[in-house]
């Protein structure tokens, strides 16, 4: 055989495994050289994905989100199907795969947090702004278009929601792009559900989730959310918090009234609330209420597993801006481990040039409880009420009458509520081992493996009604204010998502 001829053989072998995906398991896709191709061209998608208010409390604002969703995956070769709740519906996106035997189940975020529009440094919130960091530290506006040459990596897109969460969702769609050009295909089935209710804690998830049971029936769960470790190495985290709140009020005067004309004669709730709230922890924020930290208990191979998080407490405290942490635990991802009582809101009557002298008729607390595996949440919302009887309050549901007011001195208002559990897959599991091998093959070394993450999803209820483990795979950046104004996300992280999500598209289930 002549050199030409041998040539042109091996050209057409080559080009065979291009266009045939069945045989190309064992060619490995350039993961990033397409990841970052995709990423760039998918940036005016994610700018008008970004444009699109997604309040919860909106629902046509919902709904503009929800179609814009449903054609995105459309375009992807997906099937979508609106599973209807009371309120906003979650959407299903589904793309089999030929003579798969497994199906991945890939849960998306696509809802955020309200915004108010005066504290954010740019025009709005729902105008996605590129910005540079200048020679003074401060993030200065670029025009949008330069990421459409070769963009810089830390650069930021700011807007709501572009960590938390539809970064990773079109970052998601971007690898979607990517694996078709590359012509291959999953070995396992793909069903894609999109959560547009998450910020207010997902209220009809749960039902949805044993309502349609066998429309997400999966053999595992990939969170695509959250952002990656302090370090921004590549990251898996294996568990999440629970959530539980609480409101909580004291009352005072039936009414505001002259703090001259009734001090010292009427009690005030503020002062009465700041002490029920200062009784619930010690100096070294610890949570003072009996049996809080029940069954919460580190083995020293668990405590050994946390220690393998490259935590850099100085750097945390530094960009924490404080000088000594809580005492709940040994160390940052100790800390995590355990149920959390935090004060989210205060108020009662004026501040700044609206004060007043007055004493306030009632003050209330707004709290949240973090939760772990071995934390119930309706037993820990019912130590912190009986905490508040025993330091001599009267508990009603909501506002005390006449007959209350006039019968005890102290009286509070509880009412609580549970959005979801915690949850917690092991490292070894099929699930982890996975993608822990796919991230490796992307990135070239091992992630970090988070036992769990101190933030909560609304994945318990997969979890426990499917059956089935559930893995995050957070791609952000963790100073990404999300929750807050100017929340933001690094262009480089947002390319990275699209490297990490097409390793785990191309990595076969064994």
């Amino acid at each position: 055989m002549t050199s030409i001829n041998i040539r042109l053989t091996l050209l057409f072998v080559f080009v065979l495994g291009l266009v045939l995906p069945g045989r190309t398991q064992k060619r490995d896709v350039p993961l990033e050289a397409l990841a970052r191709k995709h990423a760039i061209r998918s940036f005016p998608e994610f700018y008008e994905l970004l444009s699109l208010a997604n309040d919860a409390h909106v629902p046509a604002d919902i709904e503009k989100n929800v179609k814009w969703c449903e054609t995105a995956f459309a375009k992807r070769g997906f099937t979508t199907q609106r599973l209807n709740t009371a309120t906003v519906p979650l959407l299903l996106a589904e793309r089999p795969a030929k003579n798969a035997k497994k199906t991945v189940l890939i849960y998306l975020q696509i809802d955020g947090q309200p915004v108010n529009p005066a504290q954010w440094e740019q025009e709005s919130p729902w105008k996605p702004t590129l910005k540079e960091k200048g020679e003074d530290g401060r993030w200065v506006e670029i025009p949008y278009e330069r990421l459409q040459n070769e963009p810089n990596a830390d650069w930021r897109i700011f807007a709501r929601s572009t960590s938390d969460a539809k970064g990773p969702a079109a970052a998601f769609l971007a690898s979607l792009d990517a694996l078709a050009e590359a012509a291959r295909s999953p070995n396992y089935h793909l069903k894609v559900i999109m959560d547009f209710e998450e910020e207010l804690g997902s209220p009809h998830l749960p039902g949805a989730v044993e309502k349609f049971k066998q429309e997400l029936k999966a053999d595992m769960l990939i969170i695509f959310d959250g952002p990656r470790h302090v370090s921004n190495r590549p990251t898996l985290s294996f568990g999440a918090r629970g959530i539980g709140e609480l409101t909580l009020t004291t009352f005072g005067p039936r009414v505001p009234v002259h703090s001259g004309n009734y001090g010292n004669y009427t009690p005030n709730p503020a002062l009465r609330l700041s002490q029920l709230l200062a009784s619930m922890k010690d100096d070294q924020g610890r949570v003072t209420i009996a049996g809080f930290y029940d069954g919460v208990a580190l083995t020293e191979e668990e405590k050994r597993v946390l220690k393998q998080v490259p935590d850099d407490e100085r750097e945390i405290k530094r960009f924490l801006g404080i000088a000594r942490p809580d005492a709940v635990g040994e160390n940052f991802q100790e800390a995590m481990q355990y149920p959390t009582l935090n004060i989210r809101g205060l108020n009662s009557l004026y501040i700044g040039n609206k004060a007043r002298t007055l004493i306030p008729a009632w003050a209330t607390a707004e709290i949240d409880i973090r939760l772990v595996p071995s934390s119930d949440a309706d037993r820990l919302i019912a130590l912190v009420r009986k905490h508040v009887e025993d330091q001599g309050y009267y508990v009603v549901a909501t506002e005390p009458t006449e007959e209350e007011r006039m019968t005890h001195p102290k009286i509070a208002a509880i009412q609580s509520s549970v959005s979801y559990k915690a949850f917690q897959t092991p490292f070894d599991s099929e699930t982890g081992l996975w993608l822990s091998k796919a991230m490796t093959r992307a990135f070239g070394q091992e992630p970090i493996k988070v036992r769990t993450a101190g933030g909560s999803i609304p994945i318990s209820p997969f979890v426990t009604t499917l059956g089935i483990p559930a893995v995050a795979v957070p791609t952000v950046n963790a100073d990404n204010n999300q929750h807050a104004e100017n929340e933001n996300i690094r262009v480089g992280n947002y390319i990275d998502a699209v490297k990490t999500f097409l390793a785990i598209l191309t990595q076969p289930l064994p």
